[in-house]
């Protein structure tokens, strides 16, 4: 348009432009940016200055930029595409699920000035999608298990009391990061947290490392030395495989929680500690004290507060949650774009059994990640042993009743997820990180019988 009107018609456009909350941007044939709106800037997080100019891919950077470009499919095909789902990862390297629409910039001669995207943010509407899953966590911790959220939620009051607490759990459970826990919910929090594994140290190591030593002690000892109680001050100590121990090292440690003191290797004079004592272990201590393999006395000492951490194979339904943790943890640590799993692999994880529990899970993701640049994790990308040698549950001689064990725990995770779906099927489907076929398929291969519930509505 010419004129003073043409003008205040662009005038006007910018304004809006400016105003709207989705991102903008637009690009030349040689898909170079030409404009970037205030939206696109605090989506992205890379400022207009710094756009403009530049290649789209080295700022809009997104999983769909090498193979499925939306904008590029626009300008080859000239038709316009709507919604198409897709991440990108902001200057902050945080990875921001959005939706994208794309169409041709055309001027008022009709002729083609390149390509016009626009964006928007999606990260509240997942954040609600997780919250109304019934997921809930605490510090780096995440679960739908209706056992961890029991545990969630005493983690407060475990960590205003100054009372011994014993973390029992398979490798891999996360006993570490539940102890980390109790010590950042609790007055400790501004204190140094200490974790040692007692299991990876001879006696006496063990003793010198905890309990520091005086000069002269042995040999080497030319200086004296602090140990890890000294260092913690008021914080805590997390003392990991207490199982693993020796009865002699075990009636020191028992002198600790019960007398609140402890003697430096080559001191006679005994030191106070205020520091609380956690412990964890993957044995089954109670047994061992019947053994006398572990000293009862101390096993009642430590577990006046037990937190008993269940395998993942226990509580699959959180597997999508920890698989969406780690790819977004992955990618941000790695500037990578992982949109997810796809089907496929998605199935497989499910039914996997996980004799290393969270920490095998996260090898798995990580593994992938080798493999896979950006877009969906598919089965090849999981690791070959992984696939080819699938664990087996344990204690099944019979491969039929191992066939039988593995349906029946399938088919009580299918029905916990109905359940809790409200016997939704696409909600359950969803709940369990598979498509919503794939559940059909094993609801019927599974004689799974449902109950006259139809999930998609809700009586008045």
């Amino acid at each position: 348009m010419n004129g003073k009107h043409g003008n205040n018609d662009n005038t006007l456009t910018e304004v809006i432009l400016e105003s709207i909350s989705d991102g903008v941007f637009t690009v030349d044939h040689h898909w170079r940016i030409t404009s970037f709106n205030k939206a696109a800037e605090q989506i992205t997080g890379v400022r207009r200055d710094d756009a403009l100019g530049r290649y789209c891919w080295e700022v809009f950077r997104s999983n769909m930029c090498e193979s499925d470009c939306a904008l590029k499919r626009t300008m080859n095909d000239g038709k316009s595409f709507v919604s198409s789902s897709t991440t990108i990862i902001s200057s902050e390297k945080k990875l921001i699920p959005i939706s994208v629409s794309t169409s041709l910039l055309v001027d008022d001669e009709g002729e083609v000035l390149g390509g016009v995207e626009i964006f928007r943010d999606h990260s509240l509407v997942e954040e609600l999608r997780r919250e109304l899953s019934g997921a809930c966590g605490i510090d780096d911790m995440i679960s739908q298990s209706q056992k961890m959220q029991d545990i969630f939620r005493i983690v407060d009051q475990i960590g205003e009391s100054d009372s011994s607490v014993l973390i029992t759990g398979e490798t891999g459970t996360g006993k570490e990061l539940m102890a980390r826990a109790i010590h950042n919910h609790s007055p400790r929090r501004e204190q140094p947290f200490i974790t040692i594994n007692c299991g990876a140290l001879p006696d006496s190591l063990l003793e010198s490392e905890l309990f520091g030593y005086k000069a002269g002690a042995f040999t080497d000892a030319r200086t004296d030395r602090q140990g890890l109680f000294g260092a913690a001050g008021n914080g805590t100590i997390l003392l990991d495989e207490i199982g693993d121990t020796s009865m002699a090292f075990q009636v020191k440690l028992l002198r600790v929680l019960e007398e609140g003191d402890y003697t430096p290797l080559g001191s006679t004079l005994p030191v106070r500690t205020d520091a609380r004592i956690i412990t964890a272990t993957n044995k089954n201590l109670e047994g061992m004290a019947d053994r006398q393999e572990f000293r009862r006395d101390l096993y009642y000492r430590i577990n006046i507060i037990t937190l008993a951490l269940p395998p993942l194979r226990e509580r699959r339904e959180d597997i999508p949650l920890l698989v969406d943790r780690f790819i977004d943890k992955m990618n941000r640590r790695k500037s990578r774009m992982v949109s997810g799993l796809s089907r496929e692999a998605a199935d497989i994880l499910a039914s996997h059994h996980y004799p290393g529990n969270i920490r095998e899970l996260e090898n798995i993701i990580e593994h992938a990640f080798v493999l896979c640049q950006n877009g969906e994790i598919k089965p090849d990308h999981l690791p070959a042993s992984f696939l080819h040698h699938p664990a087996p549950l344990p204690m099944q001689d019979d491969p039929a009743d191992y066939r039988s064990a593995t349906a029946a725990s399938e088919a009580e995770t299918i029905m916990k997820a109905l359940a809790r779906a409200g016997y939704n099927r696409s909600a359950a489907a969803a709940y369990l990180g598979i498509h919503k076929s794939t559940l059909f398929r094993k609801i019927k291969k599974l004689n799974i019988v449902l109950p006259t519930i139809d999930g998609r509505r809700r009586s008045s």
